[in-house]
């Protein structure tokens, strides 16, 4: 992930080159793994995350494997995108959000029949609230920051989960 240097609170072009080169060398992996090859049927996914450079991130990995995605900031708006009829294959969540967290959009949604994976993602690990953060319907939990690695992961159960 590129570094926001406090001093400055700028991404520096070092950092940059840097994360392209490890996401290169993974995306040749996920590609040799059929993840996100023709293989694999079309997915969607909905990034819910307040914070707009994780939404950047998560949106490249998502466009770069292929995988429609939307974004929206925070777990009242996800409830709000299923309500007007759209579903997603996969839908990464964030823990801490305003308007709505992640722990109660989760259980929503669950509540409203939604069988989305639900990948739940954050930077905090602490235990109780990652737990809680299970309970409330996530099918996998992820640590930001999000990789191409911990994507593969979580796109594999996505696949299980459709066949």
């Amino acid at each position: 992930m590129a570094v926001l240097h406090p001093v400055v609170n700028q991404i520096s072009e070092f950092d940059v080159d840097q994360q392209k080169l490890k996401n290169t060398k993974m995306e040749d992996e996920v590609l040799k793994s059929g993840v996100a090859s023709g293989r694999v049927q079309k997915m969607t996914a909905l990034i819910v995350d307040d914070n707009r450079v994780n939404q950047t991130i998560h949106h490249r990995l998502l466009q770069n494997l292929g995988i429609e995605n939307q974004v929206v900031g925070n777990g009242k708006e996800a409830i709000d995108v299923h309500c007007s009829g759209k579903n997603f294959d996969l839908i990464l969540m964030d823990l801490d959000m305003p308007v709505m967290n992640g722990i109660e959009a989760t259980r929503k949604l669950r509540a409203m029949g939604i069988q989305s994976t639900i990948a739940g993602v954050s930077s905090r690990s602490l235990t109780d609230n990652i737990q809680e953060f299970i309970e409330a319907g996530l099918d996998d939990f992820q640590e930001k920051p999000l990789t191409i690695a911990k994507l593969v992961s979580i796109l594999r159960k996505v696949q299980n989960h459709n066949n």
